[in-house]
């Protein structure tokens, strides 16, 4: 499709998406005027102060990557924080939206949207079908009820909303805590630590059996450029790499790519958690995109990335 977008707002800029999006962003030719938002720029727990600079930039095109966001401890542990936080982030930016009936809006969301016991590869057609898993749901019923108001958005006003939930993400920019991150930028963390230590053992929760599916940030920011070029328009689309691992053999791969040198035990007293979570991408697919990153070479950039920032990161 020959068109540009005039003036494009990317919220969330500096996390792991919106970082990836806005340097993706840089060199489209479809781009004209690209505003990355920021926290210290605007306050998106405040209505007036997002409408405010909303209107100040009169978008055709909304990129909605601004949430809070972390692995399950964090999920667990800060419940409140997460459903208001993000029901405030989503609601301001959308009811702000609402007057801009021409914006093409992309809704960035999560796989965990999806019902605990839904069936592998997880379709589009399972949301509002069944009970979510209980250590996310806060985060997941604020993300549903923003695909609600933006689906509504969309039927009432006429906006152009694309609803995206990708599967578990990685890469550059993204939150390495150990205790309030997911599972990839916290056991990278760990495990150099471990090395720095030179510590014998790593531990691992549970049996190590599960199946997680994983895709490098950089590759969704080219699902988002290719459904703008192409024009598609659905109201919900997975994004996912289509490839499973074992939680064991991403550990053995971190520990190459690491260099550490001690054995990965395996702690059974800690629990598994879901033993296998695949989302379907194959409408996604079918429609011409594909995944240009593998797990292998996407955890040796990120690791790159994080030895890069480690004395910044805090970690």
């Amino acid at each position: 499709m020959n068109f540009s977008f005039k003036n494009t707002i990317v919220f969330g800029s500096n996390g792991l998406v919106g970082s990836s999006v806005v340097n993706c962003f840089k060199n489209s030719k479809m781009i004209e005027n690209l505003y990355p938002s920021t926290r210290s720029e605007v306050n998106l727990f405040d209505y007036k102060e997002t409408s405010k600079f909303i209107n100040k930039i009169q978008p055709d095109l909304v990129i909605i990557a601004a949430a809070r966001v972390g692995g399950i401890h964090a999920n667990n542990s800060q419940r409140s924080e997460f459903l208001i936080e993000n029901m405030k982030i989503n609601f301001n930016i959308l009811e702000s939206l609402i007057p801009f009936s021409e914006c093409t809006i992309v809704n960035l969301g999560s796989s965990c949207i999806y019902p605990l016991d839904a069936p592998n590869p997880i379709s589009e057609e399972f949301i509002f079908t069944g009970k979510l898993e209980p250590t996310n749901s806060p985060y997941a019923v604020a993300k549903l009820a923003a695909i609600e108001l933006a689906n509504s958005m969309k039927l009432q006003f006429g906006h152009k909303i694309i609803n995206l939930m990708p599967t578990n993400l990685y890469g550059p920019n993204d939150n390495f805590s150990e205790l309030n991150s997911h599972v990839i930028p916290g056991m990278m963390n760990r495990m150099h630590h471990a090395k720095l230590q030179n510590k014998d053992n790593f531990d691992i929760w549970g049996s190590g059996n599960p199946k997680r599916e994983f895709l490098h940030v950089d590759d969704l920011s080219k699902a988002i450029e290719f459904i703008l070029k192409e024009d598609i328009n659905l109201d919900l689309l997975n994004v996912g790499s289509g490839e499973e691992v074992k939680i064991i053999e991403l550990a053995q791969l971190l520990k190459e790519i690491i260099g550490f040198k001690g054995k990965i035990n395996n702690d059974i007293s800690l629990p598994d958690g879901n033993p296998r979570k695949l989302i379907d991408s194959s409408k996604l697919r079918e429609l011409g995109w594909t995944p240009n990153i593998s797990l292998k070479d996407g955890l040796t950039s990120t690791y790159e990335w994080f030895l890069k920032n480690f004395e910044t990161l805090r970690v």
